[in-house]
């Protein structure tokens, strides 16, 4: 017993709370995925649910070994990658938005040819960009007010890559948004040079808007669910349906496996995942999950409070901001209290390479947790030795 707790302490390093909340998500990510692809399996015919079982769990199991692979580097080097992958990720926003595969009336993904699997490139923007945004906060933190060397880069930054991804994905751009303007507070930058950040980002998200593919579309679902709050006739159809699986899943929910609104639910396996867990497992599952994403916001501004170097304090911020406010706008979404997004839930849907950049997002928060606790034993130990010293002279 004592040689596989030490094995563990030796290779799982980090906050063990966050790898007990990440693999206990993965886990059942795994299980309600499992049960929601009854209607993809209808619609394949050829194909039965175990394919999407193993295809799920691969990328699952893929996604926790990228977060392990994570927290063994250093995160002190991520600043050195996160500004190049920055740039790179602005280029194929572009090539995605003219040549990307088609999908809802967006175009969002490239497909990989070796492996053949869809690849979003926002999800590397917005992982690149938050990571960049925290290395220039910190080397800057004696010059934060500096408005050519500190604001301009930072706001330069921010309004391109928000209004490149906004162009097909605005639920996606507004919360990146959202996290930066986060960061950036903590990372003490004054409220007026806030307030220019706030300008610039909505003009950039406000052009976006206007001349991207989901233009329509956006306007739509906002109107829609304007309307439906004082008219139930106007619910639309997704809505509708997640509304009646969250009502029938009562306190314990209908039992693994026993969901109905699946067969009629529109994509039960990622955007309305959380309204299948409910129906499920109902409000005690519901809550559960909530409290789990809390709980992981809870460690990763922990993380935060006791880390030594601002780099990696504004870094864990920013990735626990992103991965909780997408989760929790996910949930809002399922119960009523707010416009359809098409945001997936993440850990828990289905899902390609998005899977794969939460693990590396996790792993990060768990790299800065890792190092702070090493900086600590290593100032500790030299601390020791001071002593010895002082006490042998």
């Amino acid at each position: 017993m004592n040689q596989v707790k030490a094995w563990i302490d030796e290779h799982f390093k980090g906050d063990p709370i966050i790898w007990a909340i990440v693999i206990l998500l993965s886990m059942f990510s795994i299980l309600v995925v499992y049960s929601a692809t009854g209607t993809l399996v209808y619609k394949a015919k050829e194909v039965n649910t175990e394919q999407y079982l193993l295809r799920h769990s691969t990328l699952v199991i893929t996604s926790l070994v990228v977060m392990w692979l994570a927290h063994k580097m250093p995160y002190r080097k991520y600043a050195l990658y996160a500004r190049l992958f920055m740039f790179l990720s602005i280029p194929l926003l572009v090539v995605t938005y003219l040549f990307g595969s088609n999908i809802n009336e967006a175009n969002r993904w490239l497909m990989i040819p070796v492996i053949n699997q869809a690849f979003q490139p926002s999800d590397l923007a917005k992982l690149s960009l938050i990571a960049a945004l925290a290395a220039m906060l910190a080397k800057r933190q004696n010059n934060i007010q500096d408005v050519t060397r500190t604001l301009l880069p930072i706001t330069i930054s921010i309004g391109i890559i928000c209004a490149l991804i906004g162009m097909a994905n605005m639920s996606t751009a507004i919360l990146l948004l959202i996290t930066c303007l986060l960061i950036m507070f903590i990372g003490r930058v004054p409220l007026k040079q806030l307030a220019l950040v706030v300008t610039v980002g909505l003009i950039g998200l406000s052009i976006a808007m206007m001349t991207g593919q989901r233009r329509g579309t956006f306007f739509a679902r906002i109107e829609t669910f304007m309307d439906s709050k004082n008219d139930d006739s106007k619910v639309p159809f997704q809505a509708e349906q997640s509304y009646i699986a969250i009502a029938t899943g009562g306190i314990t929910g209908k039992g693994p496996g026993n969901s109905e609104q699946r067969n009629t639910l529109p994509h039960p396996y990622s955007d309305f995942i959380y309204a299948i867990i409910i129906e499920e497992y109902g409000m005690v599952g519901g809550v559960s999950v909530l409290f789990l994403y809390l709980a992981l916001l809870y460690r990763g501004m922990r993380i935060v409070a006791n880390s030594n170097k601002a780099f990696g304090g504004l870094l864990s911020a920013g990735l626990s901001f992103a991965l909780v406010i997408q989760a929790l706008v996910n949930m809002a979404v399922a119960v009523g209290l707010g416009p359809i997004t098409g945001l997936p839930l993440p850990l828990l849907s289905m899902g390609g390479t998005s899977l794969i950049f939460t693990g590396t997002a996790l792993g990060i928060i768990l790299s800065v947790s890792r190092g702070d606790h090493q900086d600590e034993a290593l100032a500790s130990a030299d601390e020791s030795k001071k002593i010895n010293r002082l006490q042998t002279a």
